[in-house]
């Protein structure tokens, strides 16, 4: 491996907090990073996408991206599928090698791993990691009347040499292309050779903040208001609307997170309407038919009509940006023109209310308001307040601490993984949290529990996601067995029963609360009284009726009573 490329990884390592498994590892780690980072825009886990092992089938990474989430089972496809209703998906595979060369005998052993993966009589044995990829594949293969396109399929053969081309490698790329189209499960498959500097590029763009150049002429300055650096409002032409809302690789950005309400679906009535108006004659009345859309930057840089912004979001608009998105190489849309509002701050708070403001005209749900309250906002600060050991990052908007070299990006605690960890813990709902997670907080409002509420305590909070990342540490570094990975929120469950002995308060009483949370987070911050609460933790769920290979098992009310009850055969004294 070359100095670059190891210092790179090294880089990686260490803001990942990610603790060396050999030079091969580190590397496959590092390329299912860049390269996945490449095709999505959110915050990851590398290593639940990393299966190079034993029974591979030659491949070292998968990811598969449905409806733009990287997902990790099939209850969230399940989720997509319902909350969208259709598939839009891609397949990513990764092979990774330090070696300088790129072998077309590597290659082969490679594209026909990735061959056997969609083969209705696999071959290749497969490990644990494969075959929950597989079994994901399956269930979206098996829904293919929903598909809104035909998957694509995209294989990166990594290496810290130069791609030459036009050897007998290329022979085999195209002969493994061909055989994959004969299956007729995919629209596009592409191969993508990744040498040393292709690498390194993809590595300095995961750092890099969310950035856009456009054309801004048809504009008017806003008066000076106070919180507000700059403003304007005008029109865009699509071709330039288009180079906010879309990134190098034609994805629709991850520009959402400040929108109070998800896509819709392109079948929703309203959404149905204005992909109406774009695909006829009228599309020209698009301009005056439509309200724009809303973008709040935190940095604006300017030359004449050429507008930089940087760090920004789509706070209004986000159902006409996706239809746009989804019609964006239709001639009528290309040729329209759309209303912008552009405005730049660093206040926090001034673009909550402008978000409010510009979506006032309907009515909005407090569940979709949840990253815009100030509970979630305070709850960032108090994750920031945290020091030493205990100091995390609490990621309210995607990817918000992608620049900052300062933040150990395993220490970051996403939205998605503090629903599942508090439901987890305090809720005793760990059967629940495999589903996709922007369903998870309607299932348990349904059972008449709520998150995020306004008057709740931030410790708990604070201690669940602690505790996640406590666990997920042990995992790591080999203390806690990795068997235990798959019943992990089952785990947190039981170590809070384990840390303290009494049920605790209202999630309103915040100094009841604050004194029920502070034991339990001091003895995870201890390094064996941690081990020793997980330890006993995984004992209680290997000793109840749980069966760790049926994964039915992981999604059962009854298996929660089940565990629930074992804890109180094994320790009685603590329920007196």
């Amino acid at each position: 491996m070359d100095r670059i490329t190891k210092q790179l990884v090294s880089d990686f390592l260490k803001s990942q907090e990610i603790s060396s498994k050999g030079v091969d590892k580190d590397f496959e780690i590092f390329a299912n990073y860049c390269v996945l980072s490449k095709e999505y825009n959110r915050t990851f886990d590398p290593r639940t996408f990393t299966i190079g092992s034993g029974n591979d089938t030659g491949i070292d990474g998968i990811g598969i991206i449905v409806n733009g989430y990287l997902v990790e089972d099939v209850d969230e496809v399940s989720d997509l599928l319902e909350q969208n209703g259709y598939l839009e998906v891609t397949y990513v595979f990764i092979q990774a090698k330090t070696s300088s060369s790129f072998t077309s005998k590597e290659i082969g052993s490679f594209c026909f791993g990735v061959k056997d993966l969609f083969s209705e009589n696999p071959g290749l044995k497969r490990n644990d990691d494969v075959t929950k990829f597989g079994d994901i594949s399956d269930f979206i293969l098996s829904n293919v009347a929903d598909f809104k396109d035909d998957p694509k399929c995209k294989m990166y053969y990594v290496t810290t040499g130069r791609w030459q081309g036009g050897n007998d490698s290329s022979v085999v790329i195209e002969a493994t292309k061909s055989d994959l189209y004969t299956y007729n499960i995919f629209g596009e498959i592409d191969f993508f050779p990744v040498g040393a500097s292709d690498l390194s590029k993809l590595y300095r763009q995961t750092k890099n903040p969310n950035t856009a150049e456009f054309v801004f002429s048809e504009k008017v300055t806003l008066p000076e208001t106070r919180g507000i650096s700059e403003a304007y409002y005008g029109i865009l032409d699509f071709s330039e609307f288009r180079k906010i809302l879309v990134d190098d690789n034609d994805k629709i950005r991850s520009i959402f997170d400040d929108n109070v309400r998800d896509f819709q679906g392109i079948d929703n009535p309203v959404n149905s309407k204005i992909r109406s108006t774009l695909e006829g004659k009228d599309s020209e009345k698009f301009v005056v038919l439509n309200n724009g859309v809303t973008v709040v930057a935190r940095s604006l840089k300017t030359s004449g009509n050429k507008f930089i912004i940087s760090d920004f979001q789509i706070v209004n608009g986000c159902q006409t940006s996706n239809v746009l998105y989804q019609k964006r190489d239709n001639v009528y849309v290309q040729a329209l023109h759309v209303p912008f509002r552009l405005i730049v701050t660093e206040n926090d708070g001034v673009k909550s209310q402008i978000t409010l403001a510009t979506n006032s005209q309907t009515a909005i749900k407090t569940e979709q308001l949840a990253v815009l309250s100030d509970f979630q906002r305070n709850l960032e600060l108090y994750y920031a307040s945290t020091e030493g050991d205990g100091k995390l990052y609490y990621e309210r908007r995607a990817k918000q601490y992608s620049n900052d070299s300062t933040v150990i990006k395993n220490r970051i605690i996403t939205v998605a993984n503090q629903i599942k960890s508090f439901s987890a813990m305090f809720l005793e709902n760990p059967h629940m949290v495999t589903s996709f997670f922007g369903t998870i907080a309607k299932k348990i409002s349904s059972q008449g529990a709520s998150i995020f509420l306004a008057d709740h305590s931030y410790a708990p909070y604070y201690l669940s996601g602690l505790a996640f990342y406590k666990l997920d540490s042990l995992f790591r570094s080999g203390a806690i067995d990795g068997k235990f990975r798959k019943v992990k929120f089952h785990i947190l469950m039981v170590c809070r029963f384990l840390a303290e002995e009494c049920d605790p308060p209202q999630f309103t009483s915040h100094k009841k609360m604050d004194e029920y949370c502070k034991p339990i987070i001091e003895k995870l911050l201890d390094y064996q009284q941690c081990i020793d609460l997980f330890s006993k933790a995984a004992e209680v769920i290997e000793m109840s009726e749980m069966d760790l290979a049926d994964k039915q098992h992981y999604k059962q009310a009854l298996m929660v009573d089940k565990i629930a009850e074992k804890y109180k055969e094994i320790y009685p004294q603590k329920q007196a």
